[in-house]
């Protein structure tokens, strides 16, 4: 099925005299790069996606704010980490981070998958990005890689907004990982950038899934609201032991596992379990996404 999206009318009219058509539909060299550089430069321009990093950069400093001001640094309840926040700020990104990953990650993360084809179609830009002329596929693929960068962006805006707060507000020092062993501070620092790109392979899956959600309709809120409800769905099914026999398919089996990369030595098989899961949703999500959107009407 060929790629170009134009008609064969609208190629022919186009065409100046003495062009073939196989030349002018042929997208010319460094489009890509192009296209990739304009998409991640709308994205984080956005004011919703500032928005979006922007509450996720409070979740960690609330979190210092509300264990600085209590009588006592523990509470008895929530994640053990933030009982250690008081004797390590270090502790701040990473409580963070690890109350972030169920709902708040997953929730901009479907914001900014679903929005990526469906937005286009709701605003009537898709038809011209479309004739620039891009390609179905390399579009489709240009939007991919910009959901993949705000992926990588949210973990690390947690982890580096709980780091900054913990260093303001708490002191700093060696960390005791989970396995008893003790770290300095600097290699501490690069724990928590292990666990945020772990955290960022983690999500790929599901901003794979909004893709294909987004070609299926032209309201990018409707998208949005499909991919964080499976998000939802699917941890619900992992927090059911008679569905267990799923829970390894699921694509935020995984999600937890984070807490490895604060083990000595780090348990790298758990990121490499992980990143294989994620990237067979980006497979198959990938390949359905493909389907569908080189048979979309953009006229529609």
């Amino acid at each position: 099925m060929s790629d170009s999206p134009v008609s064969d009318s609208t190629l022919s009219a186009s065409t100046a005299p003495g062009e073939t058509a196989s030349v002018r539909a042929r997208p010319p060299r460094g489009l890509g790069l192009a296209l990739l550089a304009s998409e991640l430069a709308i994205l984080f321009r956005r004011t919703r996606t500032i928005a979006m990093l922007a509450a996720l950069a409070a979740v960690p400093i609330l979190i210092a704010v509300a264990v600085r001001v209590s009588s006592s640094g523990s509470s008895g309840r929530g994640p053990a980490f933030i009982d250690q926040i008081t004797q390590n700020g270090l502790f701040v990104g990473v409580a963070g981070l690890i109350l972030c990953i169920p709902l708040f990650l997953p929730l901009t993360v479907g914001v900014a998958a679903g929005d990526t084809i469906a937005g286009e179609a709701s605003h009537g830009t898709l038809r011209y990005l479309l004739v620039a002329p891009a390609g179905r596929v390399r579009l489709l693929i240009v939007k991919f890689l910009g959901t993949v960068a705000f992926c990588i962006a949210a973990p690390l805006v947690v982890v580096l907004a709980g780091t900054v707060i913990g260093a303001i507000l708490f002191p700093l020092g060696n960390v005791t990982l989970l396995s008893g062993d003790t770290v300095s501070i600097s290699e501490s620092l690069g724990r928590a950038l292990l666990m945020s790109a772990y955290v960022s392979v983690s999500l790929i899956g599901l901003s794979a899934i909004g893709l294909f959600i987004s070609t299926l309709t032209d309201t990018p809120v409707g998208a949005m609201a499909a991919t964080i409800v499976i998000s939802v769905a699917a941890q619900v099914v992992g927090s059911l032991d008679q569905l267990a026999w799923l829970h390894p398919w699921l694509f935020s089996y995984h999600w937890l596992g984070v807490v490895d990369m604060l083990r000595q030595p780090i348990l790298w098989s758990s990121f490499g379990d992980n990143a294989i899961l994620q990237l067979g949703y980006v497979i198959v999500f990938g390949a359905l996404a493909y389907s569908r959107f080189v048979t979309k009407s953009i006229l529609s």
